[in-house]
């Protein structure tokens, strides 16, 4: 998905909320905002959101010297995913479909972040986002797919996000092989190896790392290894925007599992913002 304006003051705000994680020092926070401003002004040098934010938050770890600036924030997600998983199980069962209710759990995953950072009532939050149903569900192709899969690939987002995924990804692991793709470095608050291993998500899935660095699967970007399991798996989900920013464009069947949380986003999948989407891209 190619990089529109109105997403720039958005990314422009996040690196400056990167550099006063990293340091205290108002010098330094404004050194990097100077250099982070001169990388945006070349956006269109760059062919998608995910690596313009590599870009830019390369800058706050250069001056910081601080190479997870967002590890506590991460820390915490996880713990407050881990400490609400029984209320998200539970609700996985309560449908008539687990498979289906599984789906909406991970896409609910996403909500943590708004909701720890505007310091609201986590479980009046994540019950409502639970009862929304998707907006966009290509449940029949799905389910179809599914009965002729061995191998199936989950691309990870956000850190608290995996224990959410892993009330699928337990359930996909009874008769499948499942790979969960995590970021090759720490990247703002996505998910790399070392927080996947504090989910529990590892009793279920082989964790891979995609060999990017971008807060995205940028085929270009990724490893060898990477690639290989995205071409030959029968299945391939891509999880929230940061993944279908990357991947919205590529050549081969994906099933994307969001929620819309901007215009852009939105606007491109057909929906309005904050509604869920599990669709099928051919």
């Amino acid at each position: 998905m190619k990089l529109f304006i109105d997403c720039l003051p958005c990314m422009l705000r996040q690196v400056l909320e990167a550099a006063r994680m990293a340091t205290t020092d108002e010098v330094m926070q404004e050194q990097i905002m100077n250099e982070a401003v001169q990388v945006l002004s070349g956006h269109k040098f760059y062919n998608c959101a995910p690596k313009l934010g590599e870009a830019m938050h390369a800058v706050v770890k250069r001056h910081s010297g601080v190479t997870d600036p967002y590890a506590e924030i991460k820390s915490r997600d996880i713990a407050e995913a881990l400490r609400l998983e029984p209320l998200i199980r539970r609700f996985a069962f309560s449908g008539d479909d687990f498979l289906l209710q599984a789906l909406k759990v991970s896409a609910t995953g996403n909500v943590m972040d708004s909701a720890l950072y505007n310091d609201l009532d986590i479980e009046a939050c994540l019950n409502a986002e639970l009862e929304k149903g998707f907006r966009v569900c290509d449940w029949d192709a799905f389910q179809k797919d599914i009965k002729m899969a061995k191998k199936i690939l989950i691309i990870g987002d956000n850190a608290g996000e995996a224990v959410f995924d892993k009330v699928l990804a337990q359930y996909l692991s009874v008769g499948h092989e499942v790979i969960y793709a995590v970021r090759d470095e720490a990247i703002i608050n996505d998910i790399t190896t070392d927080e996947a291993a504090k989910t529990g998500i590892a009793d279920h899935v082989t964790i891979i790392s995609t060999g990017c660095g971008a807060p995205g699967a940028v085929l270009e970007s990724c490893s060898k290894e990477f690639r290989t399991v995205f071409d030959n798996a029968d299945i391939v989900i891509s999880k929230g925007q940061g993944n279908f920013e990357a991947l919205s464009d590529t050549s081969r069947t994906v099933y994307f599992l969001l929620k819309a949380k901007c215009p852009r986003i939105a606007k491109a999948l057909g929906v309005d913002v904050n509604e869920y989407v599990f669709r099928k891209k051919m």
